[in-house]
């Protein structure tokens, strides 16, 4: 009966690691891997800045690798919200640019993000969404973003392919940068005006039919995607 509990316990405690705990899914996270330490020997799955992908509504926001998506899992309880987008660059140097027309905004204390207000989602009418880009600043707040939208902007229209700033590893802790790279999201508005917390996944949408491409992690568990010839693909 012992011997027993042990396995079980075991079993567990493997469960534990290799799934609810795991720094979402390994194959990606390998495959980000490969791509940092070499971007050129694996040019092929990369995205390209400004591109759209079929019919997608939205163009590409930034260049490089789509390392983690929505609905990847880092730690117990919480699941990712948007995309990461890995461009393969040191800090302050890869281009972020507005994916679709909207309004922007940066509040005062954002050193990294800025969030884009589209008054009517182009895959339903009438329904408001929102835009979110963020890590663009170093590990010491050093904001990456354009001059043109200084903290306190408000409600300024900006065109699809507008530059906003460029990929960082800003995480609010020096100590702990996030590697280079734009986080993306597609957030839902709260009808007051506002946006929803973009950290609860349950206020945001699924990317994936924005940008023509599968970023449903439940949908690749152990793939990526990429668009080439203008069509989404994934990549085992």
């Amino acid at each position: 009966m012992g011997f027993l509990l042990l396995v079980g316990a075991l079993a567990g405690l493997a469960i534990y690691f290799l799934v609810i705990r795991r720094p979402a899914d390994w194959t990606r996270s390998l495959k980000i891997r490969d791509w940092l330490a070499n971007p050129a020997k694996h040019s092929d799955w990369a995205i390209t800045l400004g591109t759209k992908c079929g019919n997608a509504p939205f163009i590409i926001p930034t260049n490089g690798l789509i390392g983690y998506l929505w609905g990847d899992h880092f730690k117990i309880g919480t699941s990712h919200q948007g995309i990461d987008i890995f461009g393969g660059d040191q800090p302050g140097i890869t281009q972020v640019v507005a994916a679709y027309d909207g309004y922007l905004t940066r509040l005062s204390d954002w050193k990294s993000s800025v969030i884009i207000r589209i008054p009517s989602d182009p895959l339903q009418s009438g329904r408001q969404i929102w835009t979110y880009y963020t890590h663009m600043a170093d590990p010491n707040g050093q904001s990456f973003i354009s001059d043109q939208f200084p903290p306190g902007t408000t409600d300024v229209f900006v065109k699809a392919g507008t530059l906003l700033g460029y990929q960082g590893d800003y995480s609010g802790d020096p100590n702990n940068p996030v590697g280079v790279h734009l986080h993306f999201s597609v957030v839902k508005d709260d009808v007051k005006g506002g946006f929803k917390n973009e950290l609860d996944i349950q206020n945001t949408y699924d990317p994936s039919p924005y940008l023509g491409l599968v970023l449903n992690a439940g949908q690749v568990a152990d793939s990526f995607p990429t668009c080439l010839n203008g069509r989404g693909t994934i990549i085992p």
